[in-house]
């Protein structure tokens, strides 16, 4: 197979602060520029040029009221990743630098892997045991068997006769906008095994400390409850 030419730009050393401050802000979500894999997959572009043109004639926004993507909204977009970076980001990367310890990484270090996986895993069995156990009595919760394929993706089960639903448990920041979280379809396909495997779905739960968040997941696994019920 011949070698692949790259068309990309390469931003360098800038390509980090590039990256983070467009994750962060969720610039390049679906919700802003469309469904961009499943766009070039009905494409099938055989060069660039015809990728940039139907990308262009039939990208819209994934949002419950679509919008037409242009260049215009693209530019817009490059426009707000640059006001995060030089109001917020930056500042707050010199200010790191100019305090940061060589105690700061040792104890970072310890944190992380010692007090954070704690505080972590003592947050996930509050989200499961003390908010959805008292309200889905009937459920079984487990944690996910860590030797399982999904294990990563899939945090605890909840059983329901002999099927069972999976529930993945993200801590958010209390003012984090839930929009720029999305599936990757690497999470999609194991998501999808998991319910051939065990019948239910499987839900995300966003939690800030030991509360759910996105309220909606409750009807969500109740309206599934029901389905398995019936299986």
């Amino acid at each position: 197979m011949p070698e692949i030419k790259k068309l990309a730009k390469n931003f360098g050393s800038k390509e980090f602060l590039l990256n983070y401050t467009n994750r962060y802000w969720g610039l390049t979500k679906t919700t802003k520029v469309g469904e961009v894999m499943s766009l070039i997959r009905q494409c099938q572009p055989n060069s660039f040029e015809e990728w940039e043109t139907w990308y262009f004639e039939n990208a819209f926004t994934n949002t419950k009221k679509p919008e037409k993507v242009t260049k215009e909204t693209l530019k817009e977009l490059g426009e707000r990743l640059y006001s995060k970076l030089k109001e917020t980001i930056i500042p707050q990367v010199i200010e790191a630098i100019n305090t940061l310890t060589f105690e700061d990484c040792i104890e970072y270090i310890y944190q992380l892997t010692i007090y954070r996986t704690y505080d972590g895993y003592m947050t996930e069995k509050s989200v499961i045991f003390d908010n959805l156990g008292k309200i889905f009595k009937e459920v079984i919760f487990e944690e996910s068997d860590p030797q399982l394929d999904h294990a990563g993706d899939i945090d605890f089960i909840g059983k329901v006769g002999n099927f069972a639903f999976g529930l993945q448990i993200k801590p958010v920041t209390a003012n984090a906008n839930l929009g720029n979280y999305d599936v990757s379809a690497r999470m999609q396909n194991s998501f999808k095994d998991f319910q051939e495997k065990y019948g239910g779905k499987v839900f995300i739960v966003y939690s800030v400390d030991d509360k759910i968040i996105n309220k909606d997941v409750y009807d969500k696994i109740k309206t599934e409850i029901e389905r398995l019920k019936t299986l």
